[in-house]
């Protein structure tokens, strides 16, 4: 066991609290719903950039490069400035959703670099312009673009030209839980000296003030005297407790107090202090030596650093956080030293210990370059960890729109009354996200269990808990409408998440996962009583996240009337029948009670499968085409396909799941009762794969699956032609096949119509961000590699397809899996000219040393040429490629056939 596992056993254990500080503050706080209190619910505009620096917060923080307590009560962050800014670089900029031609787009450069997941070590680095940041051109400009033309981006501006601006990494290392080394090095890259004010801020969120909590005691942050040598200030909070602030050298500190300043932005309520949040950034960048406490306390300080730096030099900043005294001596003077020797050494002890961490769950045959991409996804992942604090019932009250009480409004989330979320939460990015997205997470844990397990694992709990989930069994889709509807990827991630326990515990945990499993199911009879209608086992999820795919937008009204029966949600139902199946047969080896629930959604899926899969119109599956398509039913009962070939098309492939002996050997009265209603019901058997006796496979395995082996054969065809679906870096949302042959539909003298195109969409019909009409998309990519190696365990060597379709080279399913899983890493990698092909055409990030090697994980890639789309820091999902490099690194097409699906009593890899 390395250091950086011990930490993290000792955090499991309670023994040490590792993770009370972490990366935990967001990126944007302004524009979110929270924060919004307009008649309109017009979040994005009702609480903008502009207002941010001078308006407090009600319900979270933001900062550059930050970390803060796990309840947000104290929060550090760095400030800059470049003496030419109209502001101080306290936050990120981006674009409001009706802002640019794509919008909700962060306009900065900034990588995370590094992180363990006890924030042991953590390493990040900003780009900053030594011109005046081009605030206004990058919304003009962007305004005027249409959605025929490229997004206008920071490095178009010429800001960044001649390498004019410095690169700053800001380090973090724990000395102990709370004793936290700060190293900012800030290296002027242009040609010229420059000057650089830095500003290192701590401040308390602001949770005394009478719209939050009522009178309280207030916190308080002093300047205090430090050792011989720094400057120092102390923390004190009801709550947390007391930290102190060392700052190396002898420099100014500016304090002020986290409250809005409403001269500025309020004027009809005047301030009723002097001292307000955006005193430090008036005194810097205006002079107003009288914007700052001359007492030197309030809660909001920074210390203020300022110094010209030669090109090619670095100007450096030592800090420590602690909430003990400094633990260095200086023998000689007989001081405390907060600076001394041993804060170096710790910084690069944590390093190696980071350096020695990733080494143990990265495999030996994994590249250099791809070991690269595999820790910056992951550290990505780690840094978006943040704090999410959403009292609904006061929210709710605060706008007069609470339902329980009389001539209430209307607003959104109303019916989530009972919501209180206060926890770290994995998020997809720290700017377009400081809240979460329920689908999103569950594919978060998968690459998050490779470095902390535990905090993947409750990630899933924390979403099926009383205060997360709804009454009547929904789940919690995200913050623009609670009321959303996610796929059910839960039980799938809970299942992945149960097996990778197993695996390095060698035990199972049967009450977390008693407990999972029934709150699984609150939300499985959720999803049969509400999205299907007609009780006919055929699911209208709506938006389900492949939203602008479709012809129309799933979750309004469709123009024709009638409703949608959906081939993704009526696949996802089936995976989630499949999902909570092998779940209960997990626990009908601890609880013989549980065999009920294996029968109930053995029956489930066979029920959808025949629903599915039914012959002739009324059926989703096209047998002309050999593809599956979402069924428009209209008022007068017809029906009529949707011959759009899409990933809805794909998703029943994902409906997979192999059955080993040892989980027929725990259910023998299921097993016969189900063979028993096979041949009483030989129709339910024309509708799934062939299974049971005569028709087991590889290793006495057994299949449940939507698809038969002629469906299979004839959709991977499809998704395996390079002029369909399969993407020289994955597969495509749409195929191909529409770019010369649109999907039109008319509807009452309306033209709809679906055209294959491989980056951003052309159509609004989602707003700023609308954006999936081709280009690949990592997590649907994922599902359909586990459907692959599921098929592969069945199957073994005794099916084999074209790979690619045409190119007359046959594959077994584990190579075709691998394939695919190497055309999405290969996004990121180095390819032979030495280019990354998730950075396009970008020249500097292609070619400059100081940019090339630094990653972004986009929220999807251009369907051709795999440059990086969407949100630059998408991290969330688009971080699975650490799993596909880790799996891949770690195993063989025989190796798959021997593990399979472990038992639950046995130790092994699962």
């Amino acid at each position: 066991m390395n250091a950086e596992q011990s930490r993290l056993e000792e955090a499991r254990i309670k023994k040490a609290s590792w993770k009370k500080w972490g990366p935990y503050l967001s990126e944007r706080q302004w524009g979110t719903v929270r924060e919004d209190y307009s008649q309109g619910g017009d979040a994005w505009n009702y609480f903008s950039h502009d207002q941010a620096r001078s308006r407090a917060y009600r319900w979270g923080e933001d900062g550059l490069a930050g970390v803060s307590d796990d309840k947000q009560q104290l929060c550090f962050a760095l400030a800059l400035w470049n003496g030419k800014d109209a502001i101080l670089k306290e936050r990120l900029f981006g674009l409001t959703n009706s802002e640019g031609n794509h919008g909700e787009d962060v306009k900065e450069y900034y990588f995370y670099l590094d992180s363990t997941p006890t924030h042991s070590y953590m390493k990040y680095l900003y780009k900053y312009p030594q011109a005046a940041y081009p605030y206004a051109d990058l919304v003009e400009t962007n305004r005027r673009r249409t959605r025929d033309e490229m997004e206008y981006e920071l490095l178009d501006t010429g800001v960044f030209d001649q390498d004019r601006y410095f690169d700053v990494f800001v380090e973090y290392a724990k000395e102990g839980p709370d004793n936290i080394l700060v190293r900012i090095t800030a290296v002027n890259r242009g040609p010229e000296q420059a000057e650089l004010h830095l500003l290192p801020t701590l401040w308390f969120r602001n949770d005394w003030a009478t719209w939050i909590t009522g009178p309280g005691e207030k916190p308080i942050l002093k300047q205090i005297q430090g050792p011989a040598g720094t400057s120092a200030m102390t923390a004190h909070h009801p709550l947390l407790g007391t930290y102190n602030l060392y700052c190396e050298g002898e420099v100014a500190l500016l304090f002020t107090e986290n409250e809005t300043n409403n001269d500025r932005l309020f004027p009809e309520y005047p301030n009723a202090g002097l001292y307000v949040k955006d005193g430090i950034n008036d005194y810097v960048v205006q002079g107003r030596h009288a914007a700052v406490n001359p007492e030197h306390q309030g809660t909001k300080g920074a210390a203020y650093y300022r110094q010209r730096v030669e090109p090619g030099q670095s100007m450096t900043v030592r800090l420590r956080l602690t909430s003990r005294v400094p633990v260095e001596q200086d023998k000689k003077k007989g001081v405390a030293v907060p600076f001394g020797p041993a804060f170096a050494e710790t910084l690069a002890a944590r390093l190696q210990e980071a350096d020695e961490f990733y080494h143990s769950v990265t495999p030996p045959s994994v590249s250099p370059d791809a070991a690269n991409v595999m820790r910056q996804a992951l550290a990505g992942m780690l840094w978006s960890k943040q704090y999410y604090y959403f009292d609904a019932d006061r929210w709710l009250s605060e706008h007069n729109a609470h339902p329980l009480y009389p001539d209430s409004r209307y607003s959104r989330n109303r019916d989530w009354f009972h919501m209180v979320n206060c926890d770290i939460i994995s998020m997809p990015d720290k700017w377009e996200y400081p809240w979460y997205a329920a689908w999103d997470l569950a594919f978060h844990t998968l690459p998050l269990s490779i470095v902390d397990p535990d905090f993947a694992k409750q990630q899933m709990h924390l979403m099926l808990h009383g205060l997360y989930l709804h009454p009547n069994g929904q789940m919690p889709a995200y913050e623009w409408n609670f009321g959303d509807v996610n796929p059910p990827v839960h039980a799938f991630a809970t299942l992945f998440l149960h097996r990778t326990d197993q695996a390095l515990r060698g035990e199972t945990d049967v009450n977390s996962l008693k407990s999972a499993f029934n709150k699984l199911l609150l939300n499985f009879t959720w999803w049969v009583n509400r999205k299907d209608r007609f009780g006919k086992n055929v699911f209208e999820g709506g938006f389900l996240g492949l939203d602008n795919i479709g012809i129309f937008d799933r979750s309004a009204p469709l123009p024709s009337g009638g409703n949608l029966e959906q081939a993704d949600g009526t696949a996802w139902m089936a995976l989630f029948s499949q999902n909570m199946l092998e779940i209960a047969v997990e626990l009908v080896a601890d609880d013989p009670t549980y065999e009920d629930m294996v029968t109930k959604f053995v029956e489930h899926f066979l029920y959808i499968a025949v629903a599915m899969n039914k012959p002739g119109s009324d059926g989703m599956w096209d047998e002309e085409d050999g593809f599956y398509y979402d069924l428009l039913r209209l008022p007068d009962g017809s029906a009529q396909r949707l011959k759009v070939r899409s990933m809805v098309g794909l998703l029943p492939l994902c409906a997979t799941t192999v059955v080993e002996p040892w989980q027929r050997e725990l259910i023998p009265g299921t097993v016969a009762a189900l063979q028993a209603r096979l041949r009483q019901m030989p129709e339910l058997r024309k509708s799934i794969h062939p299974t049971g006796q005569g028709h087991f496979g590889v290793a006495d395995r057994g299949m449940v699956a939507l698809l038969n082996p002629e469906r299979l054969r004839r959709v991977l065809s499809k998704m395996l032609d390079e002029d369909e679906f399969l993407s020289p870096y994955g597969i495509r949302s749409l195929s191909k096949f529409h770019e010369q042959n649109p999907y039109i539909l008319n509807v009452g003298g309306q033209e709809y119509r679906v055209d294959y195109l491989p980056g951003e969409s052309n159509t609004g019909m989602f707003g700023g961000n609308s954006n999936w009409r081709g280009p690949v998309w990592m997590p649907v990519n994922i599902m359909i590699i586990r459907a692959l190696l599921n098929f592969y365990l069945y199957y073994g060597d005794n099916f084999k397809i074209e790979c690619p379709t045409g190119s007359g080279k046959m594959m077994n399913l584990f190579e075709v899996s691998k394939d695919i899983a190497d055309r999405l890493s290969r996004i990121f990698l180095r390819n032979e000219e030495g280019q990354r092909p998730v950075y396009g055409g970008t020249e500097k990030f292609q070619s400059d040393p100081h940019w090339r090697d630094h990653l972004l994980f986009y929220e999807y890639f251009h369907g051709d040429n795999g440059a990086g789309l969407g949100a630059s820091h998408q991290t969330g999902w688009t971080g699975g490629v650490a799993k596909l490099i880790q799996l891949y690194g770690l195993l063989d097409a025989q190796q798959v056939l021997e593990r399979g699906k472990r038992a639950a009593f046995k130790r092994g890899n699962a």
